[in-house]
């Protein structure tokens, strides 16, 4: 993988640093200028001795402009001219006319210069240090931008560039095969430890499309598998009271850990999400308190478990739904219910069907989201956790999302079968219910 520049630039002050430090006398063929002694100097610091005049020896290398005083010094005489300088400007420089081979490093050192400069008394280590900080802060320009969709459009594309030379991650998927299929074919690819802000490239084996309509298929192919889930259920309940499912199988084959992976992959992307998933498992996903969760009773997806919660909502209980309600909390090593910790126990119950079964779920989901290395954005702006997390009511329907919900007719070698007239009668449905809003009795919509 390429270097990053905040590496080039402190490899570029490590070889500055070693070509000043250098005493050894330059080569005979290397060009040569004496620089005459400057008649009055500063100490360095307070120190009593004054510093190695500049003309007291040979110098070698190129003439380099200093940026305080814009005098022209010879590259192994500008350390020692930087404890000297006074910030005069110098009008009449000395140059060398006959640089020749050396024209092409001394331009190669100003360049670095102009982009990292020296001041008095620095050593160019710390003005590259310098220079670093302020492309890190120029990283994290999205962290001071207002409107959340803005900033995390900056953060992403700002993370794919970091990761543009890195390896591709290669996405294939085969139109013919079945719906397990290609199930199990994005999960082995989900399942791998990868670089996952590297360039995706996506192949629909068996069809001809190419280009961002293909990677938009695959992501709303990703999604749809996690909100409908196919042959695995992953999320469950009412819409917008999601919450992931209490399986042990599931937990042991780390799924909620790759489902975290789609998720941020897609969102990456600029590809759809998964919506209606709870406020409290979402409040807890990003390290908040269990305690402090706002926890409804719809959000428990168990509903004969809800329905035994429920029953400490009422004033008086039964001896019999005593009985019930103790067994349930004394499962979870709660107290059994009294006149005194009804209303204790009832959030203590909801809190643990919602919050305590799903734990470790939520710490896998956490998992996938650092894994595509989303985290610092969701942490640093919770305002763009709702981007990635939207309401039902808030969902964007996309075409592949409609046609995946359209069931075809298909032709049955069995019986007389002709897919044109079925067709032409099925849009005829469709313009008498658009035209009239009126469904036929006999039409059954899926």
């Amino acid at each position: 993988m390429a270097k990053s520049p905040p590496e080039l630039l402190r490899e570029a002050a490590n070889l500055i640093e070693e070509a000043l430090n250098r005493t050894s006398q330059p080569p005979v063929a290397a060009q040569s200028l004496q620089i005459p002694a400057t008649p009055s100097r500063t100490p360095v610091q307070g120190n009593d001795t004054d510093p190695m005049e500049e003309g007291s020896h040979h110098a070698s290398g190129p003439d380099i402009p200093c940026l305080t005083c814009e005098k022209a010094v010879p590259f192994s005489e500008m350390k020692v001219h930087r404890l000297s300088c006074n910030g005069t400007p110098m009008q009449d420089s000395v140059t060398d006319q006959g640089a020749g081979p050396s024209e092409e490093n001394d331009r190669e050192t100003a360049s670095v210069n102009d982009s990292v400069p020296v001041r008095p008394g620095t050593s160019a280590e710390s003005a590259v240090v310098s220079a670093v900080i302020n492309t890190e802060d120029k990283d994290k320009e999205w962290k001071l931008i207002k409107e959340p969709a803005q900033a995390a459009k900056v953060y992403k594309e700002s993370l794919l560039r970091e990761h543009a030379s890195g390896e591709p991650l290669r996405m294939k998927m085969d139109v013919r095969d079945s719906d397990e299929d290609r199930e199990r074919e994005l999960l082995t690819f989900y399942k791998r430890q990868q670089e996952w802000a590297c360039p995706l490239r996506c192949t629909l084996i068996g069809d001809v499309a190419i280009g961002e309509g293909v990677m938009r298929h695959f992501m709303t192919t990703v999604i749809s598998k996690l909100q409908r889930n196919g042959g695995t259920l992953l999320f469950e309940g009412e819409p917008d009271h999601l919450v992931p499912a209490a399986s042990e199988v599931l937990i042991d084959s780390n799924l909620f850990r790759v489902a975290g992976r789609m998720l941020a992959h897609s969102f990456l992307h600029d590809g759809p999400n998964i919506t209606g998933l709870s406020p409290a498992v979402i409040h807890v996903l990003f390290n908040g308190d269990p305690e402090t969760a706002t926890v409804v009773t719809e959000d428990c997806p168990d509903l004969h478990i809800r329905s035994i919660i429920q029953l400490l909502e009422h004033e008086e209980l039964t001896p019999e739904q005593k009985n019930t309600v103790s067994e349930l909390s004394m499962s979870w090593d709660l107290p059994a219910v009294t006149k005194t910790n009804r209303r204790w126990l009832h959030s203590k119950l909801l809190i643990h069907s919602v919050i305590g079964r799903t734990m470790r779920q939520i710490q896998q989901l956490r998992k996938g989201l650092k894994d595509v290395m989303l985290w610092p954005l969701l942490t640093s702006r919770p305002d763009i956790v709702p981007l990635l997390f939207p309401k039902m009511a808030e969902i964007q329907f996309t075409p592949q999302m409609l046609l995946e919900r359209i069931i075809w007719p298909v032709e049955d070698s069995d019986e007389d079968f002709d897919i044109e007239s079925i067709c032409r009668r099925i849009t005829g449905f469709l313009r008498m219910f658009i035209e009239t809003g009126i469904t036929p009795c006999y039409v059954l919509l899926y």
